[in-house]
């Protein structure tokens, strides 16, 4: 972060900026530290069952001599012992110290940006009548986060402070400037005006990418989170908030865990870990249209299918929350009419009649019709394994809008096993248009 302020005049105030941050652990930087043992002994000793059988009263010795030596001569300057490990937890690297913030480090989008601001009088005489101001100005818009021109500070002792804190919620990415400014009157009684910027970045923490797939009546929608930042992640929440008229589900690799293991889960659910430096995690969400959706929302309907909110927190608790803009589906097609089977004869007989009762939907404002019906014959005699029976053509009424007509048609089949119904072809009398590939079924065919 770097300020800058018009120092045009000399001025008794200034303002100094502190991150307020959680803080690092602090590493020790000095050389690996070792215990004499290693020294001494090798890895083939408890090869040796005898020498093995003595290793633990070498050790208790050696134990005895370091902690002599360490009580009997306390101000020894000579650091003999500064490479030797005191306690296991040593080896860490970790002596548990925690170092507090000495730069403003890296902002990224979603945290809460929280800021130490001081004005410091330097001068020898006191300052009177503070109006202090701070914002937030980026590329949009300009956040006011502190004023206190309604209560100015009444005065500011020479070499005193006046201290505050603000907090913003970091929303766009790019260069943000934090501006302070003071109006104040100095010892002289002048008014004079006092503006300091202080500017730093904001960057990405994550990336999500997706992929919707439909199968059937179900989309699924998978997406990929990556992580950007220095220090690892932890997912507290990632959750995807369908549309109107969607419900989701997300779909886990645990569904054959323990029943006791699920509960306790429930109660506390560890955080996914995504670690520093390109670290990503798969998310995989079932999506379903409901049932109760219209006609007329299916058709008018976006293609909208929802957003992800995302919580995190770093090693230390830092909390992190993104929304997702809308991710879409696939485009949805407008549908005139749709053809369904309402019932298929569970079993069919080779070369005996069944019946199939279909259902033909108007999925339009107007009036459709009248219709024919019938199965069109592109595939050759020898090819063909479900013919009609009778009548080749079914002519059907007209279709209120938004309505429907149930109707049956007489089929044989001529072919045994697994065979496809296909070719179901509706033609609009009134409006000379063929609709065909509207249905597709699947029927086995019993010999007997």
């Amino acid at each position: 972060m770097s300020g800058s302020g018009t120092q045009q005049a000399a001025h008794s105030l200034a303002f100094r900026v502190m991150r307020l941050c959680r803080p690092t652990l602090h590493v020790d930087t000095s050389p690996l530290k070792f215990d004499p043992c290693d020294l001494l002994f090798g890895e083939d000793l408890f090869d040796d069952p005898v020498a093995s059988s003595h290793l633990p009263r070498l050790l208790d010795s050696i134990n005895v001599g370091q902690s002599n030596n360490n009580s009997t001569d306390p101000s020894d300057f000579s650091y003999r012992t500064r490479f030797l490990l005191q306690h296991p937890s040593d080896s860490l690297g970790l002596p548990g110290l925690l170092v507090l913030p000495q730069s403003f480090g890296a902002i990224y989008l979603g945290e809460t940006f929280c800021s130490y601001i001081s004005i410091n009088n330097s001068s020898n005489f006191e300052v009177r009548d503070v109006t202090i101001k701070a914002e937030i100005q980026t590329e949009r818009q300009r956040i006011l986060l502190l004023d206190t021109s309604k209560s100015p500070v009444e005065s500011i002792r020479a070499g005193g402070r006046y201290d505050f804190i603000v907090e913003h919620d970091v929303k766009e990415l790019g260069a943000h400037t934090l501006v302070c400014t003071a109006l104040y009157n100095d010892g002289d009684s002048e008014r004079k005006y006092l503006p300091q910027f202080f500017k730093f970045m904001v960057s990405n923490p994550l990336s999500v990418r997706t992929k919707v797939r439909v199968v059937k009546e179900t989309t699924f929608l998978e997406a990929c989170i990556e992580n950007h930042t220095k220090s690892n992640l932890y997912m507290d929440q990632v959750e995807f908030e369908p549309a109107q008229h969607w419900s989701a589900t997300m779909l886990k690799a645990e569904a054959h865990s323990v029943e006791h293991n699920l509960l306790t889960r429930e109660v506390s659910k560890p955080p996914v870990l995504i670690r520093s430096g390109g670290g990503i995690h798969n998310y995989l969400y079932q999506l379903r249209s409901s049932s109760q959706v219209t006609a007329q929302v299916k058709v008018e309907g976006s293609n909208v299918l929802g957003k992800l909110q995302i919580t995190w927190r770093t090693n230390l608790g830092e909390p992190g929350r993104l929304q997702t803009q809308h991710i879409l589906g696939n485009p949805i097609t407008r549908k005139v009419i749709e053809l369904q089977a309402v019932e298929v004869p569970s079993v069919i007989i080779l070369e005996k009649p069944f019946l199939v009762h279909l259902n033909l939907i108007n999925q339009t404002e107007r009036v459709l019709g009248p219709f024919e019906v019938w199965l069109s014959q592109s595939d050759s005699l020898d090819e063909k394994a479900i013919m009609v029976n009778g009548l080749q053509t079914t002519t059907l009424g007209e279709v209120q809008a938004l309505g429907s007509l149930k109707f049956q048609l007489n089929l044989i089949a001529i072919k045994n096993g697994i065979q496809k119904i296909s070719g179901f072809t509706v033609f609009d009398t009134v409006e000379k248009k063929t609709y065909d590939s509207l249905l597709e079924l699947e029927i086995y065919v019993d010999s007997e």
